[in-house]
């Protein structure tokens, strides 16, 4: 986990993403797909949906609902708890796994501070891979505690 509490996943150069390879890497440095073999990755990839958002959208909503988590391929988004800016998320970085698991309220807002690209996995799409690959599950247990502690002991954590 890194400053804010937004994760970073494989480093990306900035420029749009134009290979399935680059998509892959990054889908790879996400900590709780890190362990899965490249062709579980290849899966993973396939429930993903590339979605564009312009400059100044609102991409999730603080205190609202939410379907799905979030990887950011190209751009940059902010974080706003409160209406507030807490972080800055570039390509590599991710937001909205809990959402991947309950239904409850968003805890910040992000918005496309550029044009953004991310790509998106919903809970209906992501709950059959975890039944076929129940180590997925305890990974992303694993790193739902992780942010749990560090929350607990008062850093500034992002948990959308």
């Amino acid at each position: 986990m890194t400053r804010a509490g937004y994760h970073r996943g494989a480093v990306h150069r900035g420029e749009a993403l134009a290979t399935k390879q680059e998509k892959m890497e990054l889908l790879g440095g996400v900590p709780f797909l890190s362990d899965l073999s490249k062709r579980d990755l290849n899966k993973v990839l396939d429930i993903t949906k590339p979605t564009v958002h312009t400059e100044g959208a609102e991409v999730m909503t603080e205190g609202r609902g939410g379907v799905g988590f979030h990887l950011i391929t190209d751009g940059k988004a902010k974080v706003q708890r409160s209406g507030r800016t807490v972080a800055t998320l570039r390509p590599g970085e991710f937001f909205g796994e809990m959402a991947l698991v309950d239904d409850g309220p968003r805890s910040a807002s992000v918005l496309a501070d550029t044009d953004l690209t991310t790509l998106v996995i919903s809970k209906w799409e992501f709950r059959p891979l975890v039944k076929s690959h129940p180590e997925l599950a305890w990974k992303l247990i694993e790193h739902l505690v992780v942010r749990l502690r560090e929350e607990q002991t008062g850093r500034d954590l992002l948990v959308c």
